[in-house]
């Protein structure tokens, strides 16, 4: 068994290695004068994408809720070379909002060449306790003003051969405790955008779509959270934003950061009762 189990590994390994070296290169270039919409951008994740897209020179909306913080992570896309960096602050949870943030950056920039959908509504992290309505609500911060604000762009993607990059987790891919709500609108991410990938290409679209599947990310909201519950290990931020970006310049459909995720969820389905008890076992929970 245990030499099975090394054989296995190494396959996968091997298989990992040779799709890394295949994969495109990414041009820094590419992405200069590129006009790019990330939302979630005032803390964690997507500030830092929105910094990476001014180091490449790009032409940025940003948009969150906070306004003041907003301007403030414009400023600093400016001084880091950004050609443009507009922000518009916006509630994911209200159903005009989305569609409203797509208009802003078309008429803005003129069109985009890049959507980045990242934003994320609070949640709980503990056992879940029936709260049914805010399940419902995530799921409206979560999916579906995801699915609206895909829905709005695709047009212009259309035209510029854009992409459509969508910032999911390892938890839609795998069930974990105590993140019943948030798990769940993010399988129903992978579900929707990975069906519409299909669609897309069996229509010949000109529009690429990145799914992005992350581990544990060292932002100060995810680490609030599971400081002292959780020896798993939690990769930066910065380096988590440049892959997602790197995604969707060289149009890869999936991205696993960092890379053993994706090794975790082919070990799943292979080994279920062995994740299940490493699952389990990587909480401090006393009943």
């Amino acid at each position: 068994m245990a030499t099975f189990v090394k054989g296995l590994i190494g396959s996968i390994l091997v298989a990992y290695l040779a799709m890394k070296w295949t994969a495109p290169s990414f041009d820094p270039e590419s992405l200069k004068g590129a006009r790019v919409l990330v939302t979630g951008a005032s803390s964690g994740i997507g500030e830092q994408m929105a910094y990476h897209y001014a180091r490449f020179g790009a032409q940025i909306v940003i948009t969150a809720r906070r306004e003041k913080v907003l301007q403030q992570v414009a400023e600093k896309c400016l001084s880091l070379g950004a050609q443009k960096a507009l922000h518009i602050a916006a509630d994911m949870a209200i159903e005009s909002d989305p569609e409203r943030v797509v208009d802003f950056a078309l008429e803005k920039l003129g069109g985009l060449d890049y959507l980045i959908l990242n934003h994320i509504g609070p949640t709980t992290f503990g056992m879940w306790e029936g709260d049914v309505e805010h399940t419902r609500w995530l799921m409206k911060v979560n999916f579906f003003s995801y699915i609206q604000m895909a829905w709005r762009a695709l047009p212009s993607l259309e035209q510029s051969k854009g992409s459509l990059v969508v910032v999911s987790s390892l938890l839609g891919k795998m069930t974990n405790p105590f993140t019943l709500p948030y798990s769940s609108t993010k399988f129903a991410l992978n579900g929707f955008f990975g069906s519409l990938y299909h669609e897309l290409a069996m229509k010949k679209s000109n529009v690429s779509i990145s799914i992005c599947s992350l581990g544990l990310i060292d932002t100060d909201s995810a680490m609030e959270k599971v400081r002292g519950v959780t020896n798993v290990p939690a990769y930066p931020a910065t380096e988590a934003a440049l892959n997602i970006i790197i995604a969707g310049a060289t149009r890869q459909l999936d991205l696993y950061y960092p890379w053993f995720t994706q090794v975790i969820t082919l070990i799943k389905d292979w080994s279920p009762s062995i994740t299940n008890y490493v699952i389990q076992n990587s909480y401090n929970y006393i009943p």
